[in-house]
């Protein structure tokens, strides 16, 4: 058999794929994916290590925002995948989880403020830390 390269010409052209579709989708799940990790990572932080850094990871939470916004632009909201619409509403829930654990935090770092504070008031009402107490009379 012959190749017809006029035949091929001249048969009803398909629309090509649109790549940039599939790229933008898969771009805006890895980015979904992104945020779903540093979420956990920070609500196991914030329930686990005294030492986490919740500005740092604020800005990281940004960073991702920003990404996720502008591929969302990208693609258009109207135009989503039923994959990149279930990684939102998945994310959604972690982020009100996430949020719980922020809120205990918060609470928890405002009452120990709170008794900090107390302390403090008490030490100096009762004299402890006066200058006198130290036979100096500054």
């Amino acid at each position: 058999m012959m190749y017809d390269g006029y035949a091929a010409l001249s048969a009803p052209r398909r629309a090509a794929p649109d790549l940039n579709a599939d790229n933008r989708s898969g771009g805006l799940l890895t980015i979904i994916e992104r945020i779903e990790q540093a979420i956990d990572q920070e609500t196991t932080a914030i329930r686990t290590d005294m030492n986490f850094d919740v500005a740092d990871s604020n800005i990281r939470k940004s960073r991702h925002l920003y990404d996720l916004s502008r591929a969302l632009k990208a693609h258009g909201l109207g135009d989503l995948p039923a994959s990149a619409a279930n990684g939102l509403k998945q994310l959604r829930e972690k982020l009100a989880v996430n949020q719980a654990a922020l809120a205990a935090h918060l609470a928890a770092v405002t009452e120990v403020a709170a008794l900090m504070q107390g302390a403090i008031q008490h030490a100096e009402a009762d004299g402890t830390y006066s200058a006198s107490a130290f036979g100096g009379g500054y």
